[in-house]
């Protein structure tokens, strides 16, 4: 059989090009194929979104040499601050405070713009010429003797041996494979925005939890932040559908005056909340990675990160398999993919949804044992010091291309 590339990735958004980029180092041939235009990706101008990086995927995009083009644009987060109240009365008496001070490693993560990340990896994946990247629509996709198939909305058809869904929570990837999902709404939206403020951040990240959902104000480069602010589904219909200074009289109250007057900065947008867990990683010759395998709540940020350790874990396994001379898409090699990430996956899905319950109700004997719970965590250092690292994402069996 002849194939058009090693690997067929369906999707070409961060999880997709990281991927690309780090098979492509391993010596694979590869073809991202994706629905969304270059001039669009490209040509994005300021809007806010922004991701938390986690310090261990920073080191991935260090090993698979991005990191140089982005870092200069980038806002260390140095403190993360967290703490539970209601609109227009502040914060409660008991918080978390992590300082990146108490880690030896360094910052906990970065903020990097989508824009500034996604010019860097298109700009690295059409400088290897291991990497073909298709604008284009799958529209169906098959086993054949040896390898695969993809079908395009355009006609076009391509072979390789091995494919990878990247394509989101919506994967069609998986829905063809007859890969089934489990999950559930939470009755909250989340809405997105960039801020201004008069006074500066000082590289501090803070989340705010309260009874209709978290507010997270993430540092951006200069006096700006990112906003990630969850409502109820109904009432974030009717903010969103504000003009940009009747937001802000809805946002401040929640907000605080901590940083000064703010302003939004460029687009705002919407993304309903939800758990949505693929109940298989694998099928035959097929592989699902970041949100086609898991969608969380974006809770510390850490739904991406999950995606890059699943695209670093992947590197890893199908480099493994190739040196020893396997077949690296076959059941038993891929099946090495799905035990190393199935653990953390179901983890992080645990954590995040069970925070949320948690903190998203006015319970007063709950909103107690809350805060109780926050100040005795603060006051332990070793135990405070262990969340860090997991925010950090240094706990667990890290894949080679996040070590340092």
């Amino acid at each position: 059989m002849t194939y058009d590339s090693d690997i067929l990735i369906v999707g070409g958004g961060i999880n997709g090009s990281v991927l690309a980029l780090g098979l492509a180092q391993t010596g694979h041939r590869v073809t991202v194929i994706d629905a969304q235009p270059e001039t669009v990706r490209r040509n994005a101008g300021f809007d806010g979104r922004s991701y938390a990086l986690a310090l261990t995927s920073v080191r991935l995009l260090k090993g698979v040499g991005i990191w140089d083009q982005v870092a200069d644009k980038t806002q260390p987060m140095l403190e993360i601050k967290v703490s539970q109240g209601r609109a227009g009365e502040g914060p409660g008496p008991f918080f978390l405070h992590f300082d990146h001070a108490e880690l030896e490693e360094g910052p906990m993560g970065h903020m990097c713009e989508d824009r500034f990340l996604r010019r860097a990896l298109l700009d690295a994946m059409g400088a290897d010429d291991r990497i073909t990247v298709v604008e284009d629509h799958v529209v169906s996709q098959s086993v054949l003797p040896g390898g695969v198939g993809l079908e395009l909305a355009s006609g076009k058809a391509l072979n390789g041996r091995l494919i990878v869904g990247c394509d989101g929570r919506g994967s069609g990837t998986a829905t063809r494979a007859g890969i089934r999902r489990t999950g559930w709404g939470y009755g909250q939206t989340a809405l997105v925005a960039a801020v201004e403020h008069a006074l500066p951040h000082h590289g501090v990240a803070h989340q705010f939890f309260m009874p209709q959902g978290p507010l997270a104000i993430l540092p951006l480069p200069g006096n700006r932040s990112s906003i990630v602010w969850s409502e109820t589904t109904e009432t974030a219909a009717q903010f969103a559908a504000l003009s940009d200074a009747e937001f802000l009289n809805v946002l401040r109250p929640r907000f605080g005056d901590f940083l000064g007057d703010i302003a939004v900065k460029g687009k705002r947008y919407t993304y309903p909340l939800g758990l949505s867990i693929a109940q298989k990683l694998t099928s035959e010759r097929l592989v699902l990675v970041g949100d086609a395998a898991h969608g969380v709540h974006p809770l510390a940020g850490q739904g991406l990160n999950s995606g890059l350790r699943d695209a670093a874990a992947l590197v890893q396994v199908l480099r493994e398999a190739a040196r020893r001379g396997e077949d690296f898409s076959s059941e038993p090699v891929l099946e090495r993919y799905a035990q190393w990430r199935r653990f953390d996956i179901t983890a992080l899905a645990m954590i995040t949804d069970g925070t949320n319950r948690l903190f998203s109700n006015d319970n007063g004997l709950l909103k107690a044992a809350r805060g109780i719970g926050m100040g005795v965590i603060n006051a332990l250092p070793g135990l405070r010091r262990g969340m860090m690292r997991e925010a950090a994402g240094l706990s667990g069996d890290l894949p080679d291309l996040m070590k340092p």
